[in-house]
């Protein structure tokens, strides 16, 4: 992929298996738009800002949306979406937490840290397929995202 690709969707996954259903979810509802994967929320945020490994990507070429799993090796979701929140440059990029995690106390974290949805992975095949297919059709065809 060229540093000039336009990436709709940034998938911020550590689990091999959950990229493979997320990526197989978004094409069989024909989303064929590109998407990087970060399996760590320190190359999230160097893809965010195009720093690191990253540092040749067009920085102002946002993606549409980010799909950031919370418990994450070397920086975990809450810190990726603190950071994508307090610098201009990401402020008002689509984030949608997609986790395991069903405490009270993250989903009010990740709203108070502006998150926009915050979907619990289910965990059977067929419903995850469909949540993650939604999430897709909503936030790449639906949602009018800021110019």
């Amino acid at each position: 992929m060229s540093p000039d690709t336009v990436i709709d969707i940034l998938l911020v996954e550590d689990n091999p298996n959950d990229v493979e259903l997320t990526l197989r979810a978004l094409k069989k509802q024909n989303l064929a738009n590109p998407v990087h994967v970060a399996k760590d929320g320190a190359e999230a945020l160097d893809f965010l800002f195009a720093t690191g490994a990253h540092s040749g990507r067009a920085a102002e070429r946002n993606p549409k949306v980010v799909l950031l799993d919370m418990k994450l090796p070397k920086v975990d979701g809450m810190e990726v979406l603190r950071r994508m929140r307090s610098a201009e440059k990401t402020r008002l990029i689509p984030v949608v937490m997609l986790t395991s995690s069903q405490m009270d106390r993250d989903v009010i974290e990740s709203y108070r840290l502006g998150v926009n949805s915050y979907i619990v992975k289910p965990v059977d095949f067929e419903q995850f397929v469909k949540a993650v297919a939604e999430v897709g059709l909503y936030w790449l065809l639906v949602n009018q995202p800021p110019p």
